[in-house]
């Protein structure tokens, strides 16, 4: 994996994590710069993400307040969820991401954006592979009933 393609992972990663560009970038930049100092250049994804990872949980226990911000349009883009006839603004989807637990979102993100395996997980988080699960299984659960709920409601607005 090139340094660019790294980035880029670092980066969602962190943005799935703040939901914040800025803080984002100053979670892979200031990650990125630790490693480089203490073991040359990056070449390994898990090690780049356990950093990131670990430097916002300090970042965290220092503020003891984690502020979530909307995604920026410009960033994601133009995306939707359709399910029949409905459709789902990012908006949308984003307050159902922001209704789960971060633990539960970072779980989600690292199976289905990052395709890491449940041990992998489990090993960059420092978890037990079943709590990992209980996570992502918990966390699918209430985007479900959340979207469902959102896709109802437009359903009974328009009709």
């Amino acid at each position: 994996m090139n340094k660019r393609d790294l980035l880029q992972a670092g980066f969602r990663y962190a943005y799935s994590l703040t939901h914040n560009h800025h803080d984002a970038e100053d979670l892979v930049q200031e990650a990125w710069l630790k490693i480089y100092a203490k073991k040359g250049p990056i070449e390994n994804k898990s090690l780049l993400l356990l950093s990131i990872r670990n430097l916002f949980i300090d970042r965290y226990r220092h503020n003891r307040l984690v502020h979530f911000v909307e995604y920026d349009e410009g960033v994601i883009g133009d995306t939707s969820f359709r399910a029949g006839d409905a459709d789902l603004s990012m908006e949308e989807i984003d307050g159902c991401l922001n209704d789960l637990r971060p633990e539960e979102r970072e779980a989600i993100y690292l199976k289905f954006v990052e395709e890491f395996t449940l041990s992998e997980i489990a090993e960059l988080t420092e978890r037990p592979r079943g709590t990992v699960l209980s996570l992502i299984y918990r966390g699918k659960s209430k985007l479900v009933r959340s979207m469902t709920y959102l896709l109802n409601k437009k359903k009974e607005i328009a009709g």
